[in-house]
């Protein structure tokens, strides 16, 4: 790695999320930190749908499995590794919003990041619940330059990211198409065969979504800058 004090900090829902949906920005961002919300197996093994489609016999097998894929995918990408003790909604225990803003502010501040991406919390229940977790840190952390990004094979979804602007505005955020500054330049043509062995990476869950079910992964990344209005800072200070 090019080095050790990353700048950019990637919020990612599941352990393919960030490559999903920011691994062409994360393929000219080297040294990102990446940091997976729901990374821990449930204290009892369990055989969820989703796992077994994936293809395997219980939750530890699986987060076993996905945490190696996930390492040779940031590998690719030369992205550092963050993971939280969270477990994710098919293991039925998911935590509180404020526990879960508390711990992953605690880890942001624990970096040397000046860049955070977020969810918009599209669809799945765990994006939404990290939404709002980032939500209730932005604020306090406004400071740093925030980006949320559109959630690859949800984002297509009728609705759903007007949905989230939407929200956004309600909670005194604005939103505005851009794109995260990028550390480095690559040839156009690597950069897209970066993210495809990245996104190869992920065999059980590409498995689990089937041949046609994440197609929009190849296609073109979205991201808004996030900053607070000016009326919400005024009122947060009186």
């Amino acid at each position: 790695m090019s080095e050790t004090n990353p700048r950019l900090f990637v919020v990612s829902p599941h352990f393919d999320d960030a490559v999903f949906s920011c691994g062409a920005l994360l393929a000219i961002s080297p040294d990102a930190a990446v940091c997976t919300v729901f990374a821990a197996p449930p204290e009892h093994d369990m055989c969820t749908e989703w796992d077994t489609k994936a293809g395997f016999a219980g939750a530890y097998e699986s987060v076993h499995a996905r945490t190696i894929e996930d390492n040779h995918a940031l590998a690719v990408l030369d992205a550092i590794p963050l993971r939280l003790p969270f477990r994710d909604a098919q293991y039925l225990d998911s935590p509180s919003i404020s526990k879960l803003a508390g711990v992953l502010e605690e880890t942001i501040y624990g970096s040397t990041a000046d860049t955070l991406l977020m969810p918009l919390g599209l669809f799945h229940k765990d994006h939404a619940l990290v939404y709002d977790a980032c939500c209730e840190i932005l604020p306090r952390m406004s400071h740093l330059t925030w980006f949320a990004y559109e959630e690859a094979i949800y984002r297509p979804m009728p609705g759903l990211v007007q949905a989230r602007l939407a929200d956004l505005a309600k909670r005194g955020i604005v939103a505005t198409p851009a794109h995260p500054a990028a550390d480095h330049t690559l040839d156009a043509k690597r950069q897209t065969m970066m993210k495809r062995e990245a996104v190869s990476a992920y065999e059980s869950q590409l498995r689990a979504f089937g041949p046609q079910g994440y197609a929009d992964v190849f296609a073109g990344e979205r991201y808004w800058r996030l900053e607070m209005t000016r009326r919400s800072r005024t009122e947060r200070r009186t």
